[in-house]
This record gives structure tokens, C-alpha cells and sequence, in this order.
């Protein structure tokens, strides 16, 4: 391969993913790893276990790309056709290849498994080609040139393409004349949306440097926001780029690279020697699962509670039934009561409490679906605030657990800024005038 960038096509295979059984997440994997040599993908096919339609969609990209990755249908089952497709399309027999074998007994061995025909249909492969080592998986990936385009096969489990694509990236790079200086450098964020974000960017640095490009990619809770640059020359303007960012956003950026919310939380709390507990209703334990999801997390958490029904509220963390009856669930005096009493049962340093309407009923006039009070803080440093999230229940519940967290990181941080998402999820002004009267404390 020269330097030239070649034109990558994908084609991936599955009735699972024409169904939607399964939500292709290994099309975005693959492109994201071939933007780290500057190489953009082309085109991408999805195409079901149909192998005539499978035959004809690889003859025709093979004929016009020069590197087309194969993902799918690497499998022992029947509808696993991959192999058997490029073998007809390159024209070559299949034949049972030794590294193959080899590599299905050594996957067989560690597991103490007998070697099965069923396994042995993932050693069958095409004549002639090499092999791509799976370092986890059963089945081995392989590549083959065909019309003088480079096909690589990767298997369809997320897990082992990403393994595999290390490899087949360093061979990637390696074949390349001068390959690109990549660099890519990605802030993770929460609380701000692709829109106001490029409108405040526009905004505010109107003479942005075309050598940095600028990317976003949205998601729940987080937003990535990616600097990236093609050459060591184009460093000291992305630097002077990312000081305008911290400048504009510095309160929502929470770390580079795949720096999570729960992750930071839990690191700044290490710091610290210091824990969190938690007091969840409407998030049923969300807040706790992304803590415990971060390995070495019982260093900062040690508890939480999930006190869903309100007599739970009262028995579990002391909550005052007259604060429950004259309030109701979601109010300051129950999530602050909730906060307090997780403190005491704990002897945790912080705690967050929500408690809110999820929906899609239970709401109000007065306390609409969507509505929630948020706890956090310390024993002596306790706040509150009321927002307003009307977002259907599973994303509801991740921003909200996600905002608790927040919280927590701002407060740990020492940010007494408010932060965006503050204005743009106000509640009514009825409720905005309730929330005034929060006191710490």
C-alpha cells in the first residue's frame, strides 16, 4: 500500500442486524479506528445471509475499492457464509487451513471443550489466504486480495473485532509509504448538545484554524467533542484550540480519551480518601450500577439505597412520613431527608439523592413527568434543585443519574458555577421560586 489514502468500502453481514436484533455498533468501531491513520470509509453495505445477494455485493467492491473489510459470518452455524462467498468470488477452493486448526484446538484446550465439526467449519476457508489472528475468539479472521482489492474477514462479535483491529491497523500503518500523522484528541463532556455547542464555538472563536478539524459525537449521557489534526506542524494550533474550549466549557469537560462520569467522580474521591453513598428512587439504583461498573470502586463507594415505595423511604432511611405526606415523594424536604439519612447509615463523606417522575404516567399539573429533586453534598454542604427532564423513561433515568454524578464532580471540584443545563432544564416558575428557598445545611 503507498501512501496514498485507499478507498475503504465495509461490508457487513447478518439477518440479526437487517432485523435489528442487532444494533450494528461495529461499523462505528471500525470507522473510528481507521480515522487514527487519516483513512475515511467510502461506502458501507449491509447485507443479509442471502448468498447470491452476498456474492454479488463483494464482486462489485472488490472490482472498484482497494480495501474492503468483511465483518460477519465467521461463525460455526450454517448462516456463517463468509468463507465460502470470497471463495467463490476469488474463484479458489475452500480447504481446511492448518493455522486455523491449530488455533480452534488451542481455543478448544483452554476451555475445556472437545473439538466439534461445528468448530472445525471456521477452519474451512478460502485457498490461498492469511490468516488474521483472533486473540480471543474461535474463529480466526483472514485476508486475501481479490481483483487486486485487499479483503480482510473479522468477525462479528464486538469484542473480537476490536482485539483484531489493533492488528490489523499496525499492518495497516506499516504498509503505508508516510503515513499520516494522526492525532486525534478527544474531550468528553456533560451537559451540553452538538447544536449550542457549534453555535458558542462560532460564536466566540470565528477564526478557527482549518488545520484542526473539529468533531462531535452525541450520546447519553456524554458528548464527545474531537480535535484532530494530520501533522505534528498543526499541535501548537489545536493546543491553542483546546485552551479556547477549557475557556468556553471548562465546567463540563470532564477528561480526554474514554473518560467516564462515574470514573471521575470515583477518582477525584481516591484523591480525596473520601466516599460517596447514594439514595435513588426514580433511577432504581442506575446512580450505584455506573459507580460499581468502574474497577476499584469500592475504594470511594461503599453503599447505596434504592428506596422506591415511599413506606421504604421512611423505614430504610428515616424520611419523616409528614414530609411525604404533606410534600409527596418528589420534593426537596424528602430528597434531602433521603440524603441524609444514606449519610448516617453509610458514614459516607457525600451522597446524591433523586427522586422524580420517570413516567410515562404518575405526573401532575403540578409535578409533570420529567420533574425531579436532586440531593448532593456533604452533611453540612447539602443542595438541592428541582429540574425538569421530559424525556421518555430509559433516557430520563440515565440523565438524571448522570446529572447526580455531576453534581457530586462540581462539588468535589470546588465549581460553584451553575451549569448549562441548570437553565435550559428550569421548571416551572412556581417551582423555580420553591428551589430559591434551598438552603445548605
Amino acid at each position: 500500500m503507498t501512501n496514498q489514502t485507499p478507498q475503504v468500502q465495509l461490508l457487513l453481514t447478518g439477518n440479526e442486524i437487517m432485523s435489528g436484533d442487532t444494533v450494528d455498533s461495529n461499523s462505528a468501531m471500525i470507522a473510528r479506528r481507521l480515522d487514527e491513520l487519516g483513512i475515511g470509509i467510502y461506502r458501507k453495505i449491509t447485507v443479509g445471509d442471502d448468498p447470491s445477494l452476498l456474492k454479488r455485493e463483494l464482486a462489485a467492491i472488490t472490482a472498484e475499492a482497494d480495501l474492503v473489510i468483511v465483518n460477519g459470518g465467521l461463525g460455526p452455524t450454517v448462516d456463517d457464509l463468509t468463507a465460502e462467498i470470497l471463495a467463490s468470488v476469488a474463484g479458489v477452493d475452500l480447504e481446511q487451513h492448518p493455522e486455523a486448526v491449530a488455533h480452534l484446538e488451542q481455543w478448544c484446550a483452554g476451555r475445556n471443550l472437545a473439538l466439534n465439526d461445528a468448530n472445525l467449519k471456521q477452519a474451512m476457508l478460502p485457498a490461498g489466504c492469511t490468516i488474521v489472528d483472533n486473540p480471543i475468539g474461535s474463529a480466526v479472521g483472514f485476508e486475501m486480495t481479490v481483483n487486486r482489492c485487499r479483503v480482510i474477514c473479522t468477525p462479528g462479535v464486538p469484542s473480537e473485532l476490536a482485539k483484531m483491529l489493533d492488528i490489523i491497523l499496525a499492518g495497516l500503518a506499516a504498509g503505508r509509504d508516510s503515513p499520516v500523522e494522526r492525532d486525534i484528541l478527544r474531550l468528553q463532556t456533560f451537559g451540553l448538545g452538538e447544536s449550542s455547542a457549534q453555535q458558542i464555538i462560532a460564536d466566540n472563536i470565528p477564526d478557527w484554524p482549518a488545520e484542526v478539524e473539529l468533531g462531535f459525537r452525541a450520546g447519553a449521557p456524554q458528548m464527545e467533542i474531537k480535535l484532530s489534526v494530520n501533522s505534528a506542524a498543526a499541535l501548537p494550533a489545536r493546543n491553542r484550540c483546546r485552551q479556547q474550549l477549557e475557556q468556553l466549557f471548562g465546567d463540563h469537560i470532564l477528561g480526554e480519551g474514554d473518560t467516564v462520569l462515574a470514573e471521575r467522580v470515583l477518582e477525584l474521591l481516591r484523591e480525596r480518601g473520601e466516599t460517596l453513598t447514594t439514595a435513588e428512587s426514580c433511577t432504581g439504583g442506575l446512580i450505584a450500577s455506573m459507580l460499581t461498573r468502574i474497577a476499584g470502586s469500592s475504594a470511594g463507594f461503599h453503599a447505596g439505597f434504592v428506596t422506591y415505595a415511599n413506606h421504604i423511604k421512611h423505614t430504610v432511611l428515616g424520611v419523616p412520613l409528614a414530609d411525604l405526606e404533606t410534600h409527596g415523594a418528589v420534593s426537596e424536604a424528602v430528597v434531602r431527608a433521603m440524603a441524609l439519612g444514606a449519610l448516617e447509615k453509610s458514614g459516607a463523606d457525600h451522597a446524591i439523592a433523586v427522586s422524580g417522575v420517570a413516567g410515562p404516567g404518575g405526573g401532575s399539573e403540578e409535578k409533570p413527568v420529567g420533574t425531579v429533586w436532586l440531593a448532593w453534598g456533604s452533611p453540612d454542604t447539602l443542595r438541592t434543585r428541582c429540574l425538569y427532564w421530559p424525556v421518555e423513561r430509559g433516557l430520563f433515568q440515565t440523565m438524571i443519574a448522570a446529572a447526580g454524578l455531576d453534581m457530586i464532580r462540581r462539588s468535589l471540584l470546588g465549581i460553584d458555577q451553575e451549569p448549562r443545563y441548570f437553565q435550559q432544564r428550569r421548571v416551572r416558575q412556581s417551582q423555580d421560586e420553591s428551589n430559591q428557598t434551598s438552603r445548605a445545611g
